[in-house]
Parts: structure tokens; sequence; C-alpha cells
């Protein structure tokens, strides 16, 4: 799984996932395997795809590149540049801000040290304000991966989840550095 500038490989073992989504659908339709290829490509290149990673997709999928930069710009869950180990997606729609959410963001960037969509100097977080969430009633809160983050509302409880975070290791489909700078 190297990625240079002018090539970029998929492991193996993402490679059979990959294939796999393919083989759902018929010939000149392998397009709609784009999504979950797109979250293969993130996972395996260090949380984030590149120009060089969409334009291999393209390629695997036969496609033309600006259909792959059309679907990783339009979704907020791909993200465009180099994250940290932990991609804090806080919620800041209505019910989430008329709980608290907009303090928790200032909470969590004068903790961290940054503004929104940047990563702390220690490559652990990445703040990244998000759209709904589906979490209304128990907000204000955040996401990491597939996990929520709920009723985040004093800086005890924001201290305590950055030091289980902190503590907490990283383990993806592929391989368990993903998210790890070197």
């Amino acid at each position: 799984m190297a990625e240079t500038k002018n090539e970029v490989k998929f492991s193996d073992a993402a490679m059979a996932d990959i294939q796999r989504y393919i083989s759902h659908y018929p010939e000149g339709r392998q397009k709609s395997a784009i999504l979950p290829i797109l979250h293969i490509a993130q996972a395996e290149f260090g949380g984030w795809v590149s120009p060089e990673v969409m334009d291999k997709v393209a390629e695997i999928l036969d496609i033309e590149p600006i259909e792959v930069y059309e679907v990783a710009t339009f979704y907020t869950m791909f993200n465009l540049k180099p994250v940290g180990r932990h991609v804090l997606e806080v919620c800041r729609t209505g019910p989430c801000c008329l709980r608290g959410a907009d303090q928790l963001i200032e909470t969590l960037k004068h903790k961290l040290g940054v503004e929104e969509g940047g990563t702390s100097a220690d490559g652990l977080f990445t703040l990244k304000p998000v759209e709904c969430l589906a979490s209304c009633g128990t907000g204000p809160m955040l996401q990491v991966r597939e996990k929520f983050y709920e009723n985040l509302e004093t800086e005890e409880q924001v201290d305590a989840f950055l030091e289980m975070m902190r503590k907490s290791g990283v383990e993806t489909p592929y391989h368990q550095a993903a998210y790890q700078k070197s």
C-alpha cells in the first residue's frame, strides 16, 4: 500500500473488497460502487482522499476523474486533506446549537489549539463541524468514525472525552496505522 505522486496502489485486501463491491452491479454500472470504494480508499490512505487517490478510484471504476471528485467533494464524510487520528465531527445544526454545540466547538477549539477544520499540533485531532448527525435529543454531540458521544455539556465532560480519545488506538479494516502519522 504505497502512495507516491505517480502511483497509488491499494493493498490486496482492499482490492478484494473493491472488486466485491463492483461485482454487485451490472457491467457499465460499476460507478454505483463509488461510495463504498471511496470509504475503502479513505481508510487505506491515511484518513483522506488525495486527487491521486481519487484518480485511481476513477481508473478502477472506468469513469472520468471528475465523477469521483463530484462525489468526494459533495459528502462531508470524505476528507480532502490530511486529518488527525481522530476526526471530531461536531453537529452544528439547530437542535444541537440550542443545547450548546457552539460552546462545545469553542471549547474544543481552545483545548486543541485549532480552528474549525484544523488539526491539533500532536496530529491526534481534527475538528470538523458538520450538519445534522440525527441525535437531536442528546446534543451537544459529536461523532468519531461510527461512534456518537452525546450530552457533552461541561468542560469536565470534554476533558474526559479528549483524555479517553488520546488513550485509544485506531484500527481500520486494512491496516492499523491508517490514521496515524509517521
